[in-house]
């Protein structure tokens, strides 16, 4: 009789400890397991004109929403700098470039990953 209490008691506690480890577990579709750090940060772009520039930072004035805005973005080595079709470095940029910067928010600052310097209008044809 002492052996089927015994039985009794060590079943129940791995049935409880079985019950609690699965309420633990998180679950794969569990949204509560996703954590918000893992998620890509949305990239965004805005065009305008290039007033400063060195190797580690840009800074562009352009509108937005209206308004005359001025940006300040983060250049890092793998920030891909174009002009004409090639590759350049953002020491390269001269105030005056149009550009359209593509870049994300990372920790409070606006990381540049693409700048495009769009090519001048050519000037108008007049009739003499």
């Amino acid at each position: 009789m002492k052996s089927l209490v015994a039985f009794a008691v060590a079943l129940g506690v791995l049935a409880t400890t079985g019950i609690a480890a699965m309420a633990q577990a998180p679950t794969s579709g569990s949204s509560s397991a996703k954590k918000p750090d893992a998620q890509k940060p949305a990239a965004r772009s805005v065009s305008g004109t290039v007033k400063s520039s060195s190797q580690e930072v840009v800074v562009v004035a352009g509108q937005q929403k209206g308004k005359d805005s001025e940006w300040t973005f983060a250049v890092e080595p793998n920030t891909n700098i174009r002009k004409g079709g090639k590759s350049i470095v953002a020491s390269d940029l001269r105030p005056g470039d149009v550009v359209q910067v593509r870049f994300t928010e990372q920790g409070g600052k606006a990381m540049a990953s693409s700048i495009v310097v769009k090519s001048a209008a050519p000037p108008k044809k007049t009739k003499s």
